[in-house]
């Protein structure tokens, strides 16, 4: 491609605006542009990176049998309805009316369809088990999108659906997805790993998310030292072996603490440590509501509280609600002598069942209990992990310490079980005759969002630094004077010559200033760079490496074969 003819425009400055390097380098050196906030144009070299990670993606979902399909975005609210979610999937549903008032949404992820669609197909266990993927655009109304292509309201995402006949045929699928994502981040030259994860709205049994690992990244990693062991700290077992101070209980005792309501501001007047006190706090689950409790210097999990009671919603009860529920404010809650009206049920952390003589909220504005023994003055406990693991801990598989690092998600993969398959009648008849429910699993890969993951690993000062699996070309071919005759003859011949022989090269012929071209063939990114300049009279081109800034001249009869060494190596 002639780089005077494609459509490049690259920035000199920074836009205000973005706040992370592949944002600010995407937009730079004219990958992408903003057409509202969430939303952006691919521009050629954009366009060029993403196609190549769709291929990859491609090549490695035909190698374990999926089949490529391609759905509606435009979704009737019906489908969403039956299965559910239309009510539960919330605010980032983006919804819409006909002209006949009939209810729409643009669809986020497809299990309704695509269940749908063989629902009123695969009638027999002989059709399973059945793989199909998609490559579609999707829709979320994010509350703040952001980081460019991180966090948008309108993205390309791979969405694949396995159906399976039982357990053991699911299984097997996953673990072939589980390798094929291996093989397709590796091959796209990334820093990842897979953790245990959360299903969230999906919904589902065992799951795994396929992070970058990265400081910009929204989620953290709780990983072990000491070995493979790694999930998003949401669902990080929190597996800490707990033992009871050797001491005598003492009476329990109620204690005026004024208007200290935290835990710093009450372990500081009490003059006992955080591990002593019980942090009681209320939500909502499914409507109902709960106390949990966790020791003073650990935090609640609310998806492990989630996944404790199986339940859809969790939310924290505003303040409002806590003075209707337990008659007292937020702050003096506690598990002794409630004060409720309402059902509430009670769930503590394994870690509170040790405390010994600790304190906790009185269920009366100003007071606190101290002295207080869960095992003793507690009633109707449940005792489960819920709560975040913490830097330090013991690693749940018994090895090693947990350690934390920042990740930005990229895969994700879920046994779904009969979640939709139930809700939406997907049956099939066994080799029996039994109608029985299809098994399903999902696996979605954010395509566009890896333009940016990549970006962010591997570019440096100047730039972009693509590997050649994605870069939007092999060689930048840079013609450094376009008026002499005899550098333009070569540049010409070498361009012509390279992209016969399989390389795809941009040509920069464009009448700039050579430190504009070098500058901007930094910023692009392009694996390798050849220039032609004042020795072409001699026969001679420059080669450089972007990533190692190596660089040489070489004969003109010399290019082809140093450059297929150069691709092999790289």
């Amino acid at each position: 491609m002639r780089q005077s003819a494609s459509f490049i425009p690259t920035l000199r400055e920074t836009p205000q605006d973005a706040e992370i390097k592949s944002h600010q380098l995407l937009l730079r050196a004219g990958y992408i542009r903003q057409l509202a906030s969430g939303i952006y144009t691919f521009l050629p070299l954009g366009i060029r990176v993403l196609q190549k990670i769709e291929k990859i993606v491609r090549e490695e979902m035909d190698r374990i049998g999926a089949v490529e399909l391609l759905m509606p975005a435009l979704n009737p609210a019906e489908l969403w309805q039956e299965s559910g979610r239309w009510e539960t999937y919330g605010p980032d549903l983006m919804r819409l009316k006909d002209r006949h008032e009939r209810d729409f949404l643009l669809g986020p992820t497809h299990e309704e369809v695509i269940t749908k669609l063989v629902r009123d197909e695969v009638k027999s266990y002989k059709k399973l088990p059945l793989i199909l993927y998609q490559i579609q655009t999707k829709f979320r109304d994010e509350k703040r999108p952001r980081f460019g292509l991180l966090r948008g309201r309108e993205f390309v995402m791979k969405d694949a659906y396995s159906f399976h006949a039982d357990r053991e045929s699911l299984d097997e699928v996953y673990d072939k997805m589980y390798e094929a994502y291996t093989r397709i981040f590796t091959r796209l030259g990334l820093n990842f790993r897979a953790v245990i994860a959360d299903s969230g709205a999906i919904g589902g049994k065992g799951t795994h998310e396929f992070m970058v690992l990265s400081e910009v990244g929204e989620d953290t990693i709780a990983y072990s030292d000491g070995s493979d062991y790694a999930a998003n700290i949401e669902m990080a077992e929190a597996a800490a072996a707990y033992e009871k101070p050797d001491e005598e209980e003492r009476p329990l005792e109620k204690r005026f603490t004024g208007d200290r309501k935290t835990i710093e501001e009450v372990a500081a007047f009490l003059q006992v440590s955080p591990e002593r006190c019980i942090k009681s706090l209320l939500f909502t689950v499914d409507g109902h509501y709960v106390l949990a409790l966790v020791r003073g210097d650990h935090e609640v999990n609310d998806v492990k509280l989630k996944n404790f009671f199986d339940a859809q919603v969790v939310e924290l009860a505003g303040e409002q609600a806590v003075k209707e529920v337990l008659k007292c404010p937020v702050g003096n809650l506690g598990p002794v002598a409630m004060k409720n009206e309402q059902p509430v049920k009670v769930v503590a952390d394994h870690a509170v069942k040790y405390i010994v003589n600790g304190c906790t909220g009185a269920n009366e504005e100003g007071y606190h209990f101290v002295n207080v023994n869960p095992e003793r003055d507690f009633q109707g406990v449940e005792y489960a992990d819920i709560r975040f693991i913490k830097e330090g801990d013991p690693s749940p598989d018994g090895k090693g310490t947990i350690r934390f690092t920042k990740g930005m998600e990229v895969g994700h993969i879920f046994k779904l079980g009969t979640r939709y398959s139930d809700a939406m009648k997907a049956v099939f008849l066994d080799e029996n005759g039994k109608e029985r429910p299809m098994i399903m699993g999902c696996y979605g890969i954010g395509i566009s969002r890896l333009v940016s993951a990549i970006a962010e690993q591997t570019s440096d000062e100047k730039g972009l630094v693509w590997p050649k699996s994605v870069a939007p070309f092999d060689i930048h071919l840079i013609l450094i004077n376009e008026r002499d005759e005899k550098q333009k003859q070569m540049a010409e011949e070498l361009y012509d010559f390279l992209r016969r022989e399989g390389f795809e090269v941009l040509y920069d012929d464009r009448k700039e200033r050579p430190g504009v071209k070098f500058a901007d063939s930094d910023l692009i990114g392009i694996p390798v760079r050849l220039t032609v300049g004042n020795k072409a009279a001699e026969d001679l081109v420059e080669i450089k490496l972007r990533k190692s800034g190596e660089m040489w001249e070489t004969e003109r009869s010399r290019v082809f074969a140093q450059l297929k060494e150069i691709f092999e190596r790289i």
